[in-house]
């Protein structure tokens, strides 16, 4: 199982709504993913939020988030999950990686804190992907969290997208490429699962 989580904003109780574009950003990573891991056995998820916001102290998107993965848990209960989220989604994966099943995160253009916890991605497979040119959130911080997970997990890559900003729409291609050969590797093919 893939799971998406989608973009948003600090503070916010306006419902997420599908034709938002933090949503329809992932829209083609969804349809990517799908693409490239039909074929072993893979089925993709876009979540969308309640609300737009993070919302600190009470993270209704980390919530979300959780409900999810519980929603997976009882419909496909053996089934492992890699988490796929950008902007703040990216934040949340990297949140709720701490659920039992899961063995990847792909961290698109990351809203990152320098608090972020670590502890729990030990065992995991990170992918941090960011635009140099991003304006919203900070490929600096990206790369600075990937040397910190390092401590505890040495599965982490930190991958740069020279010139492309935070919506990913220059070098789309890239992203593609780096999104689905990480789900890839992590998807096991369907002769391996029997």
């Amino acid at each position: 199982m893939v799971l998406l989580l989608h973009g948003g904003k600090i503070a916010s109780h306006e419902p997420a709504r599908g034709h938002h574009l933090a949503y329809l950003r992932m829209v083609p990573v969804a349809r990517g993913i799908h693409r490239a891991g039909a074929p072993a056995g893979a089925a993709v998820w876009l979540l969308r939020n309640r609300y737009r916001g993070w919302n600190e102290p009470v993270l209704d998107a980390v919530a979300d988030a959780r409900w999810a993965l519980e929603e997976i848990s009882t419909r496909h209960p053996r089934a492992q999950i890699v988490l796929v989220g950008h902007s703040m989604g990216g934040r949340v994966a990297l949140r709720v990686a701490d659920a039992e099943r899961v063995t990847g995160v792909c961290a698109l253009a990351p809203w990152i804190e320098d608090d972020e916890p670590i502890e729990h991605l030990a065992d995991r497979s990170v992918l941090i992907v960011h635009g140099t040119a991003d304006r919203m959130t900070s490929p600096t911080a990206s790369a600075a969290f990937a040397r910190r997970a390092c401590a505890v997990t040495p599965a982490v890559r930190n991958e740069v997208v020279a010139g492309s900003g935070h919506a990913m729409l220059r070098r789309r291609g890239r992203w593609d490429q780096l999104v689905q050969r990480f789900v890839g590797s992590l998807v096991p093919d369907r002769e391996e699962r029997r």
